[in-house]
């Protein structure tokens, strides 16, 4: 009987001392959050001063502005579409915003915006390459990847080739395949690209598309009936028919050339009128 009176005496007294502990514990906790939450407001004043001394600081203010991967635009359009100056606080500029007005503009298909510190901006874009212009009721410029991007204004190139006879159906748009028509043309334009092209788009003025008997090109002053397919091999070709224009005995120019029949050239002569009879040309 003592032994159990000794030990409930025991644990009577070793009760208190946890119950103390408990009571320690939370105060600490309660002292830490207190602590954390007195904090939070004193850093974010430090912030928000630090911030404040930044985009106010003249350490920062932008003395150049670089444009890059303009061959289109100017800078100074560049520049006014980003809607920064010098003098403007690099750090307060927000490059998201500026990156979304640039992309605004028809002709920049991508674009990036840096600071360069201390004191610089940089507009990196890439602008769409035009290839032709298409009639499609309005006029709109056509890229080298074969994508509409905008209409065309009366400040935009005059020199681009003019294609007519398309349709919008011909586009690829959602999706849906291109026609033939449409990648006749293409090819025609990339092979105009190429430094060495006998058909430089540089020198064509007009393109038009027949669904039927395919393409005619308009350059140097002459028709040029290509027709559908084998275009590389009907240049060269025209390129035998310019030589000897230019060297042969025969003739010393011709008005039209059409190379339709794989197996035949017909020529017309420059001299000869409009109305001539199909025996009096040419065929090489």
């Amino acid at each position: 009987m003592e032994f159990k009176q000794i030990n409930n005496k025991h644990y009577k007294k070793r009760h208190p001392r946890k119950k103390a502990t408990g009571i320690r514990e939370r105060v600490v906790f309660c002292l830490k959050i207190m602590l954390a939450f007195s904090v939070i407001p004193a850093v974010s004043l430090v912030c928000i001063f630090g911030y404040d001394c930044l985009t106010q600081s003249d350490y920062f203010r932008a003395e150049t502005i670089t444009v890059e991967g303009n061959q289109i635009l100017s800078k100074e359009e560049v520049i006014k579409e980003a809607l920064i100056k010098p003098g403007d606080n690099i750090i307060s500029v927000n490059l998201s915003m500026v990156r979304k007005r640039l992309m605004a503009n028809a002709w920049i298909a991508e674009a990036e915006v840096a600071r360069k510190i201390p004191s610089g901006i940089i507009l990196r874009i890439k602008e769409y390459k035009p290839l032709a212009v298409l009639d499609l009721g309005k006029e709109f410029i056509l890229s080298e990847d074969g994508e509409i991007f905008k209409e065309k204004t009366a400040t935009d190139l005059q020199s681009l080739p003019l294609v007519k006879g398309l349709k919008f159906s011909d586009l690829s748009i959602s999706g849906t395949k291109r026609s033939p028509s449409f990648d006749a043309v293409m090819n025609v334009l990339k092979l105009g690209r190429k430094p060495e092209s006998i058909l430089p788009n540089s020198s064509i003025t007009r393109i038009n598309v027949d669904r039927e008997i395919g393409l005619t090109v308009f350059a140097f002053d002459k028709t040029i009936k290509l027709g559908y397919n084998n275009y590389p091999d009907k240049y060269e070709k025209l390129e035998k028919v310019f030589y000897l224009a230019q060297n042969g005995p025969d003739f010393s120019d011709f008005e039209t050339v059409d190379l339709n029949n794989p197996s035949r050239i017909v020529i017309c002569p420059a001299a000869a009128p409009a109305e001539e009879p199909e025996e009096h040309k040419k065929e090489v």
